[in-house]
């Protein structure tokens, strides 16, 4: 790594003495350092746009979505990642989160699996990554070497990349062909960039897929008509969604929906009948 590159998520605190706080103090310095959050997305919001619109072609032509990252943001990448089936009913292999040291990380710390440069791109091989994807590391220091492996491979490769890190003219943005930095500045906690920065990250992967989902015909004015019905909750909503769309009583939402298994389904065999 470059020794010049100054890493803002690892500067001194603004705040000292943390443990002769009370806990109130506590909890007011944090949710100051909260605040400035999204007003560090929205400065990242037209780098973002680029990615969002290149992550729509790509799936729009079926190809996928992945995403990289070691500890605290390879696990946020993988929550988005697992969300997107049950709420918009796509396959679970289109949007797929992949994280240093494998699924034994997203609970348990494995020791040096974010150091190795080439164990990113033999991840993303296991899931024939070709160039119909795109690939989005996500890595708050913008240094991890298992990210900056993987996507120095992909551009080799011809494969899309993008970046979600929170330094600027970082190594990881510097592989990405749609960086998106979102500078939150230092940790409350120094260097603990599970706060700000995680919260950043999470933020700006809340945006993307969901907007990619939207653009790719997921949701019908703003509702998940391709849910998955995997619990009475959602099953209740679905049926409210039946109702209000086709202005039918509770007993036909439910019997239809009962009978179809999804809403899209639903309402277009019914406006079609």
């Amino acid at each position: 790594m470059d020794k010049s590159f100054h890493r803002i998520t690892e500067a001194s605190s603004a705040h000292e003495g943390l443990e002769k706080l009370s806990t109130l103090d506590l909890l007011r310095g944090i949710n100051q350092e909260d605040k400035g959050v999204p007003l560090a997305v929205e400065k990242a919001i037209p780098a973002l746009e680029k990615l969002v619109e290149r992550v729509y072609e790509a799936m729009r032509g079926g190809g996928r979505l992945f995403y990289l990252g070691a500890g605290t943001s390879g696990r946020l990448g993988i929550l988005d990642a697992s969300e997107c089936p049950p709420t918009y009913g796509v396959p679970f292999d289109k949007v797929i989160g992949l994280i240093a040291g494998g699924d034994t990380a997203i609970r348990k710390a494995v020791e040096f699996a974010e150091d190795d440069t080439e164990q990113g791109w033999k991840d993303l091989q296991a899931w024939n990554v070709s160039q119909a994807d795109v690939v989005v590391g996500i890595a708050a220091s913008g240094s991890t070497p298992y990210v900056v492996g993987a996507l120095k491979s992909c551009r080799a490769q011809g494969i899309a990349t993008g970046c979600i890190t929170c330094n600027p003219g970082s190594p990881v943005a510097a592989e990405a062909d749609f960086p998106v930095e979102v500078v939150v500045g230092p940790e409350f906690v120094t260097g603990s960039t599970r706060m700000k920065s995680g919260t950043a990250q999470k933020l700006v992967l809340n945006m993307l897929s969901t907007t990619v989902m939207i653009r790719l015909g997921f949701v019908k004015g703003n509702k998940m008509v391709h849910m998955q019905l995997t619990n009475n909750k959602l099953v209740d909503r679905g049926t409210r969604m039946i109702m209000q769309e086709l202005g039918v009583d509770e007993n036909t939402a439910a019997s239809w929906l009962k009978e179809y298994g999804q809403v899209n389904k639903v309402i277009a065999a019914k406006k079609q009948g």
